[in-house]
Formats: structure tokens, sequence, C-alpha cells
């Protein structure tokens, strides 16, 4: 039996310069409506945050989005969002996103997402957070993230178990077996 989830989207408020990236952003999205789950995000109306929840939001699914107090993110607020939840700082919303998701998908990004990204992943280390991340492998964008785990764990700064929440990969079958086998443990 599928396990309805909340899963945090994180990814650029810029579409990048490929498009494979939108059109990644648009197939999670498609994926999170048709499979009846719910999506959490930063709450822009552009770039791939914006392709993601219009492709729920089309689907008819719910799309949360958890904007902080900062006039360059509240400019692109997406005005079709189910709920839309305020918090006063950007790590407010990071808490906030973590907290109310159960599992976590990162879209290419910058800065932001990498920050998101990061702090699930010491959470994970720290078993402070026991929810599946993934980390969308679109066009190899995660590859030489993948070599640097590796250079951790060769290094002796991480363990193979440090990394056992998380999955680098774009194929949608083995990211949804992959989300409700963790959820299930």
């Amino acid at each position: 039996m599928e396990i309805h989830m909340k899963i945090a989207v994180y990814c650029a408020s810029g579409a990048g310069n490929r498009k494979e990236y939108v059109e990644a952003a648009e197939k999670i999205g498609k994926w999170i409506g048709e499979n009846g789950h719910e999506l959490v995000y930063g709450g822009s109306n552009c770039g791939l945050m914006g392709a993601v929840a219009d492709a729920v939001l089309a689907e008819g699914g719910r799309v949360t989005g958890v904007v902080p107090d900062v006039p360059l993110i509240q400019a692109r607020k997406h005005t079709g969002l189910t709920e839309c939840i305020e918090t006063a700082d950007m790590a407010e919303r990071r808490k906030l996103m973590m907290d109310l998701s159960d599992g976590y998908i990162a879209l290419p990004g910058g800065p932001g997402t990498m920050d998101e990204l990061s702090e699930i992943l010491c959470m994970q280390r720290l078993e402070l957070v026991k929810k599946p991340m993934v980390l969308y492998d679109q066009e190899g964008f995660y590859e030489p993230l993948k070599e640097l785990f590796a250079n951790m764990r060769n290094a002796g700064f991480a363990e193979e178990r440090d990394f056992r929440y998380l999955l680098i990969s774009e194929d949608m079958k083995e990211i949804a077996d992959f989300l409700q086998s963790v959820l299930k443990r």
C-alpha cells in the first residue's frame, strides 16, 4: 500500500539555463499531484519553484508555500497556493519545511538549495531526522556532490551509514520506491 506523503521540494526560484531543469520540476510536480501527495515548497511563482507548484496544482494537488519575511521572496509569492504559511526568516522557513514534510526532493538549484539539503543531511547523520532525501540528478547535476560524499567517506569524515536516507537518482520509479521504503521502516 502506498503511503500518502507531504513532500518538500527544494529548488531554485530561477529556471537555470537548460529547459531540462524546468521539465524536471514539472515532472516531479506532476508525479506528486497524480499520486495524491502534497507539495511543501518555498512559495515562489517563478523558476523551478513556480514550475513544480503549477504542475501539482494542474493535477488538482495540494500545495503549501512557506514564505519568509524577505522582500525579494515576498515579491515572488505564488498567488494560487492551497495554503501559504508566512515565517519570520529563512531559518524558520527551513525548520518548518523540514517539520511539515515526510520526505524531501532537491531539484537543481543554487546556494539556497544547497543550504537546505545540507541541513537535512546533517540532521539525518545525527539521527534527528529519519526521513528520505532525494537529490534529483537531472542531467548529472548532482554527480559532483556524489563524488564529494565519496571523498568525505574516503577521508574518514563520513561513513556509508551517514547517507542511508539519501538517494541520488532521476529514475521516478526508483525515487518513488525509495521514498515509500524509508517511510515504512
